[in-house]
């Protein structure tokens, strides 16, 4: 057990993730006149700790259902490669949780009894994402839980947190941060196809095909890019159209999900990653320029 097993099981690349929903509802927040520094960055490492939280735990209950074998076309996984142990990793899972359960007391005593119930259904959905008796993630479900809460629940929480009240706009901000994060699992699902029906992890690419999964990949970057086009008809300022930057970045993604199959979609889940990033901020910058 080495520090570098740790980072390596923390998975540092889809941090990203758990930083934008928070950065575009922060940025919802000053918009609306109403930013608090304090909850935000309690809310930016308590997402850090959920995240390594779920990481781990994926890291953990893949190993122990089979998911991850040493057929694994992804990068390495701590317990499956006998870098950690299960047992550490149980545990490292735990702390991680623990951890975001104190940023969350902060939170509750700023925005009150609505943080008990985001950081609960949180925490016991990324437990649940590939652990307990109805695994997400085995289950189809993998995708709606991306959506729902690093999109809506990550945006609007934050924004939650700051303002004590959920703007319209924090919904609609929530949709495209919720589908490029999709995205990306989407990615690693196409990917995983033939390995995940093996192990019997039935998410929507075993279920419906990988036509089904690179029409939803398509889907979640079009709605991406259609919600900052609604914002700026709304009246929310053209600079929300910065995120149409990313456009030439997005349309080679998806030539690489429709051309790849296998390992070299390693590199384009990076790229997926890295585009909510560098969407994110954008959104996120043109969200403060309209204020």
């Amino acid at each position: 057990m080495t520090v570098e097993a740790w980072i390596l099981a923390s998975r540092p690349k889809t941090l990203t993730a758990a930083a934008v929903p928070v950065v575009v509802g922060t940025a919802v927040a000053i918009h609306e006149g109403g930013a608090s520094w304090g909850p935000a960055l309690a809310a930016l490492l308590g997402a850090f700790a959920i995240q390594i939280g779920t990481n781990f735990a994926n890291d953990l209950f893949d190993a122990l259902k089979g998911a991850d074998n040493e057929d694994r076309l992804g990068p390495v996984r701590a317990v499956q490669a006998g870098l950690l142990s299960a047992r550490a990793m149980a545990w490292g899972t735990g702390l991680a949780f623990g951890i975001a359960t104190l940023f969350g007391i902060y939170l509750v005593s700023v925005a009150g009894w609505p943080i008990v119930i985001i950081g609960l259904a949180s925490v016991a959905s990324g437990l649940a994402y590939t652990g307990g008796p109805f695994p997400l993630a085995y289950n189809g479900l993998g995708d709606v839980f991306v959506m729902v809460f690093f999109g809506f629940v990550a945006v609007a929480g934050t924004t939650y947190v700051q303002l004590l009240t959920v703007p319209p706009l924090a919904l609609w901000a929530a949709v495209p941060v919720g589908a490029l994060a999709t995205a990306v699992l989407v990615v690693n699902n196409v990917r995983d196809r033939e390995g995940d029906a093996l192990a019997g992890k039935r998410t929507v690419v075993v279920r419906f095909g990988r036509g089904f999964g690179l029409a939803e990949y398509g889907l979640c970057l079009a709605l991406a890019y259609a919600v900052p086009v609604g914002l700026a008809a709304a009246g929310y300022g053209p600079w929300v159209l910065l995120t149409w930057v990313t456009l030439p970045m997005a349309a080679e993604l998806v030539r690489s999900v429709a051309r790849d199959q296998g390992a070299p979609l390693n590199e384009t889940l990076a790229g997926t990653a890295r585009l909510l990033l560098f969407y994110g901020l954008l959104l996120a910058w043109g969200l403060i320029l309209a204020d």
